[in-house]
């Protein structure tokens, strides 16, 4: 009887201790910053910008010095998630449609979602909008955020919560801030997998005052490679956004020591392309979209006390396509999936393991132009070899000193362009004015998992007379109309054959108020009146300098137009008018589509 109370209390001493193990099943959260450059935070040695929090956060893990993502933001969204280079991905671009995920590739939600982790997004998705491609078909049980690139409103923001549509309070970041501590909160007794991908500091140059008070006469000691092209509005706005990003993520490092979670909980902070604007970069050659340097290296630490060695920096060249097998490996996760994984697990040396560390290549692509980093040189776009530890501003081409390098980075990048991009695959239509790709997947409709589909202005095709409200279409909506010849269309796919309530996010002058509107898809149709006149006016950003595309937006209201019958199958979802009154028909943000 003792022996048997003796192996009881062991036994039960024993799974105590494995409940609360550390490394048994440690939360992760994820922060993403948007544009934020290398040189944009202080641990990277920026002075004209206080970053204690993120300092702190580097100083008590370990900084991967030559972090490399995507020149741009949907791509490295799409690499974070998969460990695969984006290309394979089904990623195309940054909108329209070319942001979405392929529907077979697995996340790192998924993955985290199998072993039982309690997943959360809260930010910026940017890569896909209707289900399944959004992040609730993704493997986040709980989303709050926008699906969109661009986003025109920071303050008092219109969102959606896990598909329905929602209003934000305050600065967008202090609000997703305030969704993810709750998120954390609610799973504190449960291991859970936070994902935080905030929308600044991308333009537009929207801050509170607090922080633009700090920066908008102050003079900036550091200043870009090409100081002349400079704009410093810009810079002290993003100086200003970062210090904001700072203070929210002290917000989140105080919750996790309040709720006695620090010590369980790996943090993990990057960025997602270079800046959009020339500022201090370290000298570093290339802003967001370009492939060179400053383009794609971005900061980059990661925190888990008492597992990974405070205050390392680590110079090996890693990037996003690592974070997935770095997590799950760190975490215990058992991968999920067939697709092989074009990043590498870096557990060993975060925790100093010790064992050898192969040479490796990391490649970067965008609309055409391609690179490779190796761990001393970079092959860039036109095929000069560089040094961009010696040579950031890649100046001085070292091909004919290194031949032999130079060689073995062309082949190497050939090989990976073939694999990415094979000869003979079939080729996608082009935009005749910018000679991008587009998309030929349609816009998904009609899911029981998800009854509401949006199909916003930057999916949809203006036609005659009808135009965007802003060259960016992720920010934009469809104004100008004004004929019977314009109309406006969306390539979708029916799923579900059913009754679908049908409603148009709308402004028009009083004094246009009772156009009758078209809205008709593969032989079905639904007329209804464009009435009340509803004429908001353009909402004051708070912009502290002109936007980068994004249009200044005004607050649409849904009409109801009323039940359509639509049946399974792909073809064009068309709106145009059957009768105007006035001078114009409706400024158009979005339609839905709601199965009954």
């Amino acid at each position: 009887m003792k022996f048997a109370a003796f192996l009881l209390l062991t036994l039960s001493l024993s799974a105590m201790l494995a409940a609360a193990d550390p490394v048994a099943k440690p939360n992760v959260l994820v922060i993403l910053a948007d544009d934020q450059g290398w040189g944009d935070v202080g641990f990277n040695g920026n002075t004209n910008v206080q970053t204690p929090n993120l300092d702190r956060l580097a100083r008590a893990g370990a900084i991967l010095d030559r972090f490399f993502v995507c020149p741009v933001c949907s791509p490295t969204r799409a690499q974070f998630l998969t460990g695969r280079y984006y290309p394979r991905c089904g990623v195309r671009d940054v909108t329209s449609g070319m942001e979405r995920l392929n529907l077979d590739e697995t996340t790192i939600a998924d993955t985290f979602k199998a072993a039982g982790y309690a997943t959360g997004a809260f930010g910026k998705w940017h890569n896909g909008s209707q289900w399944p491609y959004h992040p609730n078909a993704r493997g986040f049980q709980e989303y709050y955020g926008f699906t969109s690139g661009h986003w025109g409103e920071d303050f008092d923001p219109p969102l959606e919560h896990n598909g329905e549509f929602v209003r934000g309070k305050g600065y967008i970041a202090d609000d997703l801030t305030d969704h993810a501590m709750a998120f954390i909160e609610k799973n504190r007794a449960h291991p859970f997998f936070c994902y935080l991908p905030f929308n600044i500091p991308h333009s537009p140059f929207c801050v509170p005052d607090e922080y633009w008070n700090r920066f908008k006469e102050d003079p900036i000691a550091l200043r870009g490679a090409l100081g002349d092209q400079e704009n410093l509005a810009v810079t002290r706005c993003v100086l200003a956004m970062a210090e904001n990003i700072d203070w929210n993520v002290g917000r989140l490092l105080r919750q996790l020591d309040d709720l006695h979670l620090a010590e369980n909980t790996i943090v993990v902070y990057f960025s997602d392309n270079g800046p959009v604007s020339e500022r201090w970069n370290g000298r570093m050659k290339g802003l967001k979209g370009s492939v060179d340097e400053g383009g794609v290296r971005e900061p980059f630490c990661i925190r888990w006390p008492g597992r990974i060695k405070a205050g390392a920096t680590l110079p090996q060249i890693a990037g996003d396509i690592d974070l997935l097998p770095t997590l799950a490996s760190l975490a215990g996760v058992p991968l999920l999936g067939a697709k092989p994984l074009d990043g590498r697990d870096l557990s060993p040396l975060l925790l100093g393991s010790g064992q050898a560390w192969p040479e490796r290549l990391i490649f970067s692509t965008f609309r055409g132009r391609m690179s490779v980093r190796s761990s001393r040189f970079r092959l860039s776009a036109k095929g000069a070899l560089y040094d961009p530890e010696a040579d950031p501003g890649q100046t001085k081409d070292l091909g004919v000193e290194h031949p032999e390098e130079q060689g073995s980075l062309t082949r190497a990048l050939a090989t990976w362009s073939k694999e990415m991009f094979p000869p003979g695959a079939a080729s996608l239509p082009r935009d005749p004015k910018t000679g991008i790709a587009l998309d030929d997947r349609p816009f998904t409709v009609g899911y029981r998992e998800f009854p509401m589909t949006p199909l916003p202005a930057r999916d949809g095709a203006p036609h005659g007379g009808v135009q965007r409200s802003s060259g960016a279409p992720n920010c934009s909506y469809f104004v100008n109309w004004k004929t019977l010849d314009d109309s406006i269309t969306w390539d979708i796919e029916v799923h579900t054959t059913g009754e679908y309530e049908a409603a148009i996010y709308y402004t028009c002058p009083l004094a246009d108020a009772g156009s009758t509107v078209e809205l008709s898809f593969n032989g079905s149709s639904i007329a209804g009146q464009v009435t009340p006149g509803w004429d908001p006016p353009l909402i004051d950003g708070h912009d502290r300098a002109p936007r980068q595309g994004e249009s200044i937006m005004k607050d649409f209201h849904p009409i109801k137009v009323g039940a359509m019958h639509l049946e399974a199958g792909r073809g064009p979802l068309t709106l145009r008018a059957l009768k105007i009154p006035g001078q114009s028909v409706m400024d158009v943000r979005m339609v839905t589509l709601t199965l009954k």
